[in-house]
């Protein structure tokens, strides 16, 4: 009962005004945060296809997830700063959508998966197996995020 008058409330506030205002608002900010998902999963993808086996073999892994940590850093938190803010804009129906709540479920767990497992294999020496899997699972994740957000718009 809690969530839906919250949902209500924000739906109504001044972030969601901003961004149901004028008809710029909701286009600009759904594009700086496709532009997110693009640099944290474009570089996140790069070192699964590393963990796979399938390129960039001159760098490690390890070498790799360094020297692109603060692109997917940033990526993160773009796409951490516009979702809130679209979501702002009708957060009572994006609640109860159903494509909308399997992204979000996917995204915690792409996250989590991202900041535990993912970087454990990235910073220390496994077996290939295991790198695999780690990659595999990563775009897994990845992509199911991708795919739920892409069709909240029609469900």
């Amino acid at each position: 009962m809690f969530a839906v008058s919250f949902f209500e409330w924000l739906s109504t506030s001044a972030v969601a005004n901003a961004m149901n205002g004028p008809e710029w608002a909701f286009p600009v900010v759904e594009s700086l945060h496709f532009m997110g998902f693009a640099l944290s999963i474009g570089t996140i993808a790069i070192v699964d296809l590393r963990l796979l086996g399938l390129g960039m073999r001159r760098q490690t892994a390890r070498e790799l997830a360094a020297d692109l940590d603060p692109w997917t850093w940033a990526g993160i938190a773009l796409m951490l700063i516009t979702g809130p803010l679209m979501f702002s804009a009708d957060a009572v129906n994006y609640h109860s959508n159903p494509s909308f709540q399997f992204k979000m479920t996917c995204l915690m767990l792409a996250l989590l998966f991202h900041f535990t497992v993912h970087r454990r294999v990235t910073k220390s020496e496994v077996s290939p197996i295991a790198a695999k899997l780690a990659g595999g699972l990563s775009l897994l994740l990845w992509t199911a995020v991708v795919a739920g957000g892409r069709m909240i718009a029609f469900v």
